[in-house]
C-alpha cells in the first residue's frame, strides 16, 4: 500500500469535486449553502494558487481518495479557514483525514493566528477530529461566511 499527500493538480480537479460532492449528498447534506454548490468546486487548483492558501490530494496506491486545504477566510487577514477536508467514505476510519490535518495546520501555524472551520453538528466523526487538534465550538458564524447551511462554527487559536 503507498499513500502520497501532496499539493493540488489540475486534473484532481474534477475527483475532488466528485468526492466532495458525494461526500455530503451521501449524508443528506447536499443543501444550498453548503461546499455542494461552491461555484469554485471544480476549479479548486485555481482557487489554491495563492500564497497563503494551499490544497493537498490523498493518494492511496495512486487513486484519490480525498483531499483537504487551507485558505483564508474573506477580508479577516490573520484568520484561515480549514476547507473540504473530505475523505471518501470507503476509506474513511484509517487515520487518513489526520495525514491531511497535520498538514493543514503545519502550514496554517506560517500564516494565520487562528484557523476556522463551517461544519455540521450531524458530522460526529470530523468535530470529534477537530476537536482533537484543538479546535472549539464557538456560538455563531464569523462574519463573511459563505457556508450559511451550516450549524457548527469552530475556531483554533494558532502558534501560541
Amino acid at each position: 500500500m503507498t499513500i502520497v499527500l501532496r499539493e493540488i493538480e489540475e486534473p484532481d480537479n474534477q475527483i475532488i469535486g466528485e468526492i466532495v460532492q458525494s461526500s455530503l449528498a451521501s449524508k443528506g447534506l447536499a443543501l444550498k449553502g453548503t461546499a455542494y454548490y461552491d461555484p469554485y468546486l471544480f476549479k479548486l487548483f485555481d482557487v489554491y494558487q495563492r500564497g497563503n492558501a494551499k490544497y493537498w490530494v490523498l493518494e492511496k496506491d495512486g487513486q484519490v481518495i480525498g483531499g483537504g486545504g487551507v485558505g483564508p477566510f474573506n477580508s479577516h487577514k490573520d484568520i484561515g479557514e480549514l476547507q473540504k477536508l473530505y475523505i471518501i467514505d470507503s476509506q474513511q476510519g484509517h487515520g487518513y483525514a489526520h495525514l491531511i490535518m497535520k498538514k493543514i495546520l503545519e502550514f496554517a501555524n506560517l500564516h494565520y493566528s487562528q484557523l476556522y472551520i463551517e461544519t455540521f453538528a450531524s458530522l460526529d466523526k470530523a468535530n470529534n477530529l477537530y476537536k482533537k487538534y484543538g479546535f472549539k465550538e464557538i456560538d455563531q458564524s464569523l462574519e463573511g461566511t459563505e457556508h450559511s447551511a451550516c450549524d457548527t462554527w469552530l475556531l483554533k487559536k494558532l502558534s501560541e
